[in-house]
């Protein structure tokens, strides 16, 4: 009996590790995944439009556009203390499972670093690069992580998904395409070259951490809780932030901070209120990204930020007035259409797993039995 129950409980491992549903249950699923894909959207359109913001206004500090990124980690402890008794048995269920302090440590640090230079990447492009051009290669985030999770998380790549890759793609390629203006004004060849390759190199960055965090929840932390996910951001963030600052001081650049705050068109206090605001709205961006991948995948994730993408230059129409035209129109309905073929496609992974699951508690039930008989 015991070799015959051996095939099923590798089919019930695995099926855990690629199930969300039943790390979670099906409709505690459906519940997690529409928040985190709001906190993502809302937070990245918000922190983009902020970051875009600044630098109209007058700020050019690479590594305070770049400390602010991370520095709002402190606000996650609020929903950490919350979740603290979960967390008290969480603790006292799966000590054995813990990996060791140090392991842990070296995993955030490293993290962290990856995350500090990724936002200083994406500084140098959004400061150097039009918005057109930056949405533009921020869309190669897609195929940068297709590859990634194909080697480092074993994601298969279906017919739906690779069809909602694409069309995500033509999404954000479709509204960088609508914008005319290719170069910003006052910047040379050799600096929109700079920021071509800070934000290549940024997508591609960004989309290894992403694989990379969902490797550390199955193969290292093995706990895949909300709380862990507040934990590693937290303390990858702190990490991040200090790299941040080391980097504002060496440089030299807090020398002209002051100055900076004072000849920001808005006035001093909308200079702070930005600075605050882009630190809290990338906060809850971050939050709905690791959740994402914590409730699906890092690929999921990637394709809401690049919904995202998509639905930012919409958000502007409002708050900067542009113009509405049919091209972004299109590009709003083929992110959607996109969006809707990867949500189909977890839909048929759901009713896949719910079938292996019920099969195998059938074929458990009639071994026992049998055993029994």
């Amino acid at each position: 009996m015991k070799d015959d129950q051996v095939p099923f409980l590798i089919m019930d491992e695995s099926l855990m590790d690629h199930s969300p549903f039943l790390k979670l249950g099906r409709w505690h699923w459906w519940f997690m995944v529409p928040i985190n894909i709001l906190f993502l959207i809302v937070g990245q359109a918000a922190a983009v439009l902020l970051g875009r913001f600044y630098y109209d206004q007058g700020g050019n500090s690479e590594w305070m556009a770049t400390f602010v990124q991370t520095a709002g980690f402190p606000i996650l402890f609020i929903p950490l203390f919350l979740l603290h008794p979960s967390r008290k048995l969480e603790t006292s269920t799966s000590s054995s499972l813990s990996p060791s302090i140090k392991v842990v440590a070296l995993l955030y640090f490293a993290l962290g670093l990856i995350a500090a230079g990724d936002n200083m990447l994406y500084s140098v492009g959004l400061l150097y690069l039009s918005a057109s051009t930056y949405s533009l290669i921020c869309a190669t985030q897609l195929a940068f992580n297709a590859v990634f999770s194909y080697f480092l998380n074993s994601e298969k790549m279906t017919a739906l998904i690779l069809n909602s890759v694409v069309i995500l793609s033509l999404s954000a390629a479709l509204i960088a395409v609508n914008d005319d203006s290719k170069v910003l004004s006052g910047v040379s060849k050799g600096k929109y070259l700079l920021g071509f390759i800070c934000t290549l190199g940024a997508s591609a960055l960004y989309s290894l951490s992403l694989s990379l965090m969902q490797l550390s929840f199955q193969k290292v932390l093995k706990r895949e809780t909300f709380s862990v996910v507040l934990e590693m951001l937290i303390y990858t963030s702190l990490v991040a932030t200090c790299v941040s600052i080391v980097g504002l001081f060496v440089s030299g650049e807090w020398k002209g901070l002051p100055l900076e705050m004072e000849g920001f068109n808005s006035g001093r206090v909308s200079y702070v209120l930005t600075l605050v605001w882009t630190a809290v709205s990338w906060q809850v961006c971050a939050v709905g990204a690791v959740g994402l991948i914590f409730t699906v995948s890092s690929l999921f994730s990637n394709v809401i930020s690049t919904l995202s993408l998509a639905i930012t230059p919409l958000v502007s129409l409002v708050v900067f007035h542009d113009k509405m035209n049919g091209v972004k129109v299109i590009a709003m309905l083929l992110a959607l259409c996109g969006f809707c073929s990867y949500i189909y496609q977890n839909y048929l992974d759901d009713a896949e797993a719910r079938k292996m699951g019920s099969q195998s508690h059938t074929n458990d039930i009639e071994e026992s039995h049998h055993a029994f008989i």
